[in-house]
C-alpha cells in the first residue's frame, strides 16, 4: 500500500522525525547504509531549510519509480522527499544552491548539500508564492546519474516524457487511498492515477491493486487497460481511475479515465480539461469507455489528480515549468490549490507527465 509520511515543519521537534521519515522509506526502498545515510541527510537539511528561510513547511516522504524506466525493466523505488512552503521563495535560485550560501546567518550548506548528495534534485521558487525542493535517492552513488545541472544520464531510448507526483494521506495517516504509477512497454509510457473509494486501508488496498493491475497490463491501451482493472478489482471496494498512454512511434497522447479524477492536458493551445466517464472501476463500470486522443509535443503537460485537489484549481502560469521535474510540477500544483480556507477532506494525490528535455535529463 503507499506508504507516505506527510511531515509538517513548525518547529525543531519535526526536523528529527523527518529523518526518522526517510530512514523508513530507505529501508522499503531497500538502501543500502550509506544510501539509507544519504536520504536522511538530506531530509534533515531540507527540513532545516523550512524552517531558517520558510518559517516552516511541509515534508513529503514516500517511495516512488524513478520518472523514466527503459522500457520493460522492473519496477525499482528510490526514495522522495518533497519539501513545500508557502514562504517568501528566492530571489536568487543559483545563488541559494552554492554550498556556504546563506541569507539567515547560518552555514547555508543545506541545499547545495542536498544537490550534491541526491541522485536526482530539482528546485523551483516564485517570490511571494513559495518554494519546492525535491530530491531523490535511490541505489546510485554520487557521481551517478544526478538531477539539474549535474549531467544526469540520459533518458532511455525512445523516452519522450517523464512522470512524477507525489501524494498527500487524508489526516496524517501513514497510507494514502490514492496511488499513482507509470510503466513502459515497448514504445507506449502508461500513467496511471487511481483513488480508492472512500480513504483509509481499504481504500489504499483498491488503489495499490491497480498499481500491480497496471503492471500486468500497461501494453494495452487506456479503455483496455481500465476493462482489465476493472475485473482485476472486483475483490475490493473500487476505485476511481485514469489512464494516460504515450506512444513513442506516433507522437499520440490517448486517455480513458472512470470516475472523478481530474485531467488537464496543456499544449500549444492552453490548457484543457479530459473528461471520465462516471462509475467505479472494480464496481460499476460503464459499458463504453471512450478514448480521448491528442498530439504530444514539447509544449506539452498532463496533470492527474484525485478529487482531494479543488476542483477549480488554477493551473500553473510558469512558462517554463515543463522544464522542471515532474514531481516538482505536481509539488507547485499541490501547493497553489491549498489554503487554510480550503482544508484537505481526502487524500491528495497529484500525477504529471511533462516532456523529456531537449538534453535528454531525466
Amino acid at each position: 500500500m503507499p506508504r507516505v509520511w506527510d511531515v509538517p515543519v513548525h518547529d525543531s521537534t519535526r526536523v528529527r522525525d523527518a529523518r526518522v521519515a526517510a530512514e523508513g522509506a530507505a529501508a522499503l526502498a531497500g538502501l543500502d547504509r550509506n544510501r539509507t545515510a544519504a536520504a536522511a541527510l538530506v531530509a534533515t537539511e531540507l527540513a532545516t531549510n523550512l524552517l531558517k528561510h520558510a518559517k516552516g513547511g511541509q515534508l513529503l516522504i514516500e517511495t516512488v519509480p524513478p520518472p523514466v524506466l527503459p522500457a520493460g525493466q522492473e519496477a525499482v523505488s528510490v526514495v522522495q522527499i518533497a519539501a513545500i512552503d508557502h514562504g517568501p521563495g528566492m530571489a536568487d535560485v543559483p545563488a541559494a544552491l552554492r554550498d556556504g550560501f546563506s541569507t539567515a546567518s547560518t552555514l547555508g550548506t543545506g541545499l547545495g548539500a542536498c544537490r550534491r548528495i541526491a541522485d536526482d534534485f530539482d528546485l523551483h521558487s516564485a517570490p511571494g508564492r513559495g518554494t519546492i525542493a525535491l530530491a531523490r535517492i535511490g541505489t546510485t552513488r554520487p557521481g551517478g546519474a544526478r538531477g539539474r545541472g549535474h549531467g544526469a544520464a540520459p533518458a532511455p531510448a525512445a523516452a519522450m516524457a517523464r512522470a512524477g507526483g507525489v501524494n498527500i494521506p487524508f489526516g496524517g495517516a501513514e497510507f494514502s487511498g490514492d496511488a499513482w504509477a507509470c510503466v513502459r512497454a515497448g514504445h507506449r509510457t502508461t500513467l496511471m492515477l487511481a483513488d480508492g473509494l472512500g480513504h483509509g486501508p481499504e481504500a489504499a488496498r483498491a488503489s495499490s491493486a491497480a498499481v500491480e493491475a497496471l503492471r500486468r497490463s500497461g501494453h494495452l491501451p487506456p479503455a483496455e487497460v481500465l476493462r482489465y482493472l476493472d475485473a482485476e478489482l472486483r475483490p475490493t471496494r473500487g476505485a476511481a481511475i485514469a489512464v494516460a498512454q504515450l506512444d513513442a512511434e506516433t507522437g499520440r497522447l490517448a486517455f480513458s479515465g472512470i470516475g472523478n479524477i481530474g485531467a488537464r492536458l496543456r499544449t500549444g493551445e492552453g490548457w484543457r480539461p479530459l473528461l471520465s466517464r462516471p462509475g467505479i472501476v472494480g464496481a460499476h463500470r460503464p459499458t463504453t469507455i471512450p478514448e480521448h486522443h491528442a498530439t504530444w509535443g514539447a509544449d506539452c503537460l498532463l496533470v492527474l489528480h484525485s478529487d482531494g485537489l479543488p476542483s477549480r484549481w488554477t493551473p500553473p502560469a510558469d512558462a517554463c515549468l515543463a522544464s522542471f521535474d515532474p514531481a516538482v510540477i505536481a509539488s507547485v500544483t499541490v501547493r497553489d490549490a491549498s489554503s487554510s480556507a480550503r482544508p484537505v477532506r481526502d487524500d491528495t494525490a497529484v500525477a504529471v507527465l511533462s516532456p523529456v528535455p531537449p538534453d535528454g535529463t531525466p
